[in-house]
């Protein structure tokens, strides 16, 4: 394959890869905008720890998208370090997506529904980014690319492998010998001895 077409089939996978990321992300932040919105308006749970809350619970829903649909094709042993570094970079992605909504709260104090939701969304987009670089790279690491196949003798190869037949008689006529060519060998015959004429 040519350098263009293996940067072409390595963009083709990342996009797939990209678009699957997507969708589950997606399914997240509906999970994640809807039971902040559910905590901020149900409970006396501070705006912040309600929206990290809700995060938690997108975020066990995500891995299950990304591991038995997004990567399900990568890595599947060593379950327990996989599970251990999602949660570790999802715990580093919430302090990004909660780091921006407690700025615009507590810092500038936007703290309306319609804010609170805006800094929510802005959080989880910053987030994702690097929740997109650590999964695939660290989380969900690929499987080793298996090296080229040796290639078999096609049967004209191995024919003209082949060595000549050694116990084939001269005089049979054609044999066929190396590179799968048939030799006409040219049959010498010893003249024949005529019996004396004279008869005595």
């Amino acid at each position: 394959m040519s350098e263009r077409g293996a940067l072409r089939a390595r963009l083709e996978l990342l996009g797939r890869e990209v678009a699957k990321f997507g969708v589950v992300g997606g399914v997240g932040l509906v999970v994640n905008i809807g039971a902040s919105n559910l905590l901020w308006r149900y409970t006396d749970i501070p705006t912040v720890r309600a929206g990290l809350l809700a995060t938690l619970i997108a975020v066990f829903g995500n891995y299950l998208g990304f591991r038995y649909w997004t990567y399900r094709d990568r890595d599947k042993s060593g379950r327990t370090r996989e599970l251990t570094l999602f949660l570790l970079f999802s715990a580093v992605g919430a302090v990004i997506e909660s780091g921006v909504l407690y700025a615009a709260t507590y810092g500038f104090g936007w703290n309306s529904p319609v804010q609170s939701n805006v800094f929510k969304i802005l959080g989880i987009g910053i987030a994702t980014m690097f929740r997109f670089w650590s999964y695939r790279t660290w989380v969900f690491k690929a499987l080793p690319e298996a090296g080229p196949r040796p290639e078999e003798p096609s049967p004209a190869d191995a024919a003209s492998d082949a060595p000549a037949d050694a116990d084939a008689d001269p005089s049979d006529g054609p044999v066929r010998v190396a590179g799968g060519f048939l030799e006409q060998r040219r049959t010498e015959r010893l003249p024949r001895v005529e019996a004396d004429s004279v008869r005595r």
